[in-house]
């Protein structure tokens, strides 16, 4: 019965009772995104142009580093018309990446979040000791 909520606590409750600590789903991170990696990062880069995702008439909410893998897919599908069942590993590997890329934005985000209580946390221990 507990779990009738599921991850209820982690979703807008936070940002409506804990907005200093909790980003916000259109904001920009406020800390260096190298904080924490001493080797770097591996930069994310867009492999499908914008005149290719242009020309096949991509809607812009799906213009994203996942963009090659639908352009694939779609040219499967046009290739393979009546059979698109064909198309299943295009559509697996699509699929695999958007759900990749899911992870990694809420990655960033629970580490923004935690920068975020870890500053807060600090300056609320400041202001007691004052």
């Amino acid at each position: 019965m507990g779990a009738a909520f599921g991850y209820f606590p982690e979703s807008g409750f936070n940002l409506y009772f804990h907005p200093e600590v909790t980003p916000g789903p259109n904001e920009k991170p406020t800390f260096d995104p190298l904080l924490g990696f001493e080797n770097g990062r591996k930069e994310r880069v867009m492999i499908a142009t914008e005149e290719e995702m242009r020309s096949a008439k991509i809607p812009l909410e799906h213009r994203d580093y996942c963009a090659h893998h639908l352009l694939k897919y779609l040219s499967c599908r046009k290739d393979n018309w009546p059979w698109a069942v064909n198309c299943e590993h295009e559509k697996h590997v699509y699929s695999h990446c958007k759900y990749e890329d899911y992870v990694i934005r809420m990655k960033e985000y629970e580490r923004e979040r935690r920068l975020r209580v870890r500053e807060y946390n600090k300056k609320q221990h400041e202001i007691a000791a004052a």
